[in-house]
């Protein structure tokens, strides 16, 4: 039986190590909005029932499903970098970004069909914490919009390759695809 042993860039975690701490302060800060909201949702469970229930769970679940879609494509973008598969990685990081744009595009559907029929952020304490907590996420997404461009600066010249830095985008945006799974499930499941 043969033994293989890793070596020291097999064993290393991915990307760099300031998106890291970078990351662990982001899900630090939404974990303190997402206590809050906990918090007043128990405080007032009728008010955020009725308010729920004017979301459609379909168009949440769909936001979900564009955003896990990035996710995969950045990770098959990554893989594809390692391989140095540079124009395939390049194409999947851009699919990644039009995932984002179409999450963008849904979100802003979303937040003028809610604005419409009469539910504004001032409405009541559910449709505060559903603007901000979604208006600070899609924030987020183009900030990672940043992120991801990054690395298609990356892929684009073997000079400047890192696959360190390639690896960090596609933490950032799954990081930016997380935290919409926690929302998706307070905002739109959580009964």
């Amino acid at each position: 039986m043969s033994t293989i042993v890793a070596t020291n860039a097999e064993r290393s975690v991915p990307g760099q190590i300031d998106i890291w701490y970078f990351v662990l302060v982001e899900v630090v800060i939404f974990s303190s909005y997402f206590i809050t909201y906990m918090l007043y949702r128990i405080w007032d469970p009728a008010l955020y029932l009725e308010s729920q229930a004017h979301l459609s769970q379909n168009f949440g679940a769909l936001n979900t499903v564009i955003l896990l879609v990035s996710s995969w494509l950045i990770a098959r973008g990554v893989q594809a970098a390692r391989e140095q598969r540079y124009e395939s990685a390049q194409n999947l990081v851009g699919m990644t970004i039009l995932c984002g744009v179409l999450f963008i595009i849904s979100k802003l559907f979303e937040w003028s069909s809610k604005i419409q029929q009469g539910f504004e952020f001032s409405t009541n304490q559910f449709f505060s914490f559903y603007y901000f907590l979604t208006g600070i996420h899609v924030l987020h997404v183009l900030i990672g919009f940043v992120f991801l461009s990054v690395v298609i600066y990356q892929l684009r010249s073997p000079q400047r390759r890192s696959i360190k830095v390639i690896e960090s985008g596609a933490i950032y945006w799954h990081m930016v695809d997380f935290l919409w799974v926690i929302i998706f499930a307070l905002l739109y499941v959580m009964r």
